[in-house]
């Protein structure tokens, strides 16, 4: 059976009314769907979010560097006060907590740069699947 076959099988038989239905694509205005009887998809979001993902890991070392050199000199400055140690301690803790902020980031920048790329390979798959597909009332409109 082809991919047209199955995607028929699912819309319906010919000459009847469809088996399956999205919401997201009704034209149903009773439906509170409020579709447009289209469904799309974009990989703009998920790119978007790469993007904003890459900003941040981007800043978080940056400012690990910033807090780094706004550090140097301190303990020079400050010897014998108690306080070096713990400024020391803190400043250790933040340039973990940093580290492990752009460490995520760059992860999560490549996780959905593959989600907007296997998107868009699907969405792709999924339209050319569809060009075989008989659509009652639809055999005149160009896809």
């Amino acid at each position: 059976m082809s991919d047209a076959e199955r995607w028929q099988g699912l819309v319906g038989p010919t000459g009847g009314g469809p088996v399956m239905r999205l919401a997201s694509a009704s034209n149903d205005a009773g439906s509170g769907s409020g579709g447009t009887g289209r469904l799309k998809h974009s990989k703009g979001p998920w790119t978007s979010a790469s993007g904003t993902a890459d900003d941040l890991r981007t800043r978080a070392a940056t400012s690990r560097s910033v807090l780094g050199r706004g550090h140097e000199g301190v303990e020079a400055g400050a010897v014998g006060l108690g306080s070096v140690a713990a400024l020391r301690s803190v400043l250790k803790s933040w340039e973990e907590r940093l580290q492990a902020v752009r460490d995520e980031c760059e992860q999560l920048k490549g996780n959905l740069l593959t989600v907007a790329k296997e998107m868009g390979e699907s969405e792709t798959g999924v339209k050319s699947s569809l060009k075989g597909v008989q659509v009652p009332g639809k055999a005149d409109e160009k896809r």
